[in-house]
């Protein structure tokens, strides 16, 4: 019973170290994603801000080119062929992200118009790209941030609830072993005592005998 008792304390301590362990790598991969995200929060408001001014911008210059070129010009002026984007991935402890994306604009038309409506193409495209780099900026920081969340989750359910358990269990598998090498101790003690009794009647047994 003792052996079996002594292998399960080994089996609890090993799967305490291991909680532990858990615990600790959780907390690296969470202030490594909070450092993470903190600088793509940065990165997003410097390229909302950027969006901002140029959708203004590009707003502006619209009504413009419109009071001078009309709406008809404005719309031969529009590029024939959608624009695309290209994403390129970064990685923060396993958590794949966009990152730096490029937008592919289409060649653009001669306007044949106001220089208003020329610059009015030039702006859009600027505020069509700085608008890319805001939502991969976003997704990014949606992604990190579910992924913190989540890491937060496990890190509290580790430390209160799973390594509490095992310190419980490992604490009661020791009071079991303390208890078995007590009574094992006293079973001895008193073999021995009778042993040695016996022994001390045989002598005075056999020296009655004598006399």
């Amino acid at each position: 019973m003792s052996g079996m008792g002594r292998a399960a304390k080994v089996r609890a301590e090993r799967r305490l170290e291991t909680a532990r362990r858990g615990a600790r790598l959780l907390d690296r991969k969470q202030r490594i994603l909070e450092d993470e995200l903190e600088r793509l929060q940065i990165r997003t408001e410097l390229a909302r801000a950027e969006w901002g001014d140029l959708a203004k911008e590009a707003t502006l210059w619209l009504r413009r080119a419109a009071a001078l070129d009309g709406t008809g010009r404005i719309a031969a002026a529009a590029p024939l062929e959608a624009a695309g984007v290209v994403l390129r991935w970064g990685r923060a402890m396993g958590v794949l992200y966009p990152e730096d994306p490029q937008c592919r604009l289409p060649a653009a038309l001669p306007t044949g118009g106001s220089s208003a409506l020329h610059y009015t193409a030039v702006v859009h495209r600027s505020a069509l790209e700085a608008g890319v780099r805001v939502a991969a900026a976003q997704r990014a920081e949606m992604l990190l941030a579910a992924e913190l969340a989540a890491t937060r989750i496990r890190q509290r359910a580790v430390e209160n609830r799973w390594i509490p358990r095992l310190e419980n269990e490992l604490l009661q598998i020791r009071r079991q072993l303390d208890a078995q090498e007590l009574e094992e101790s006293l079973r001895l003690r008193w073999a021995a005592d009778q042993n040695s009794g016996n022994t001390a009647g045989s002598m005075l047994a056999v020296g009655g005998k004598g006399d």
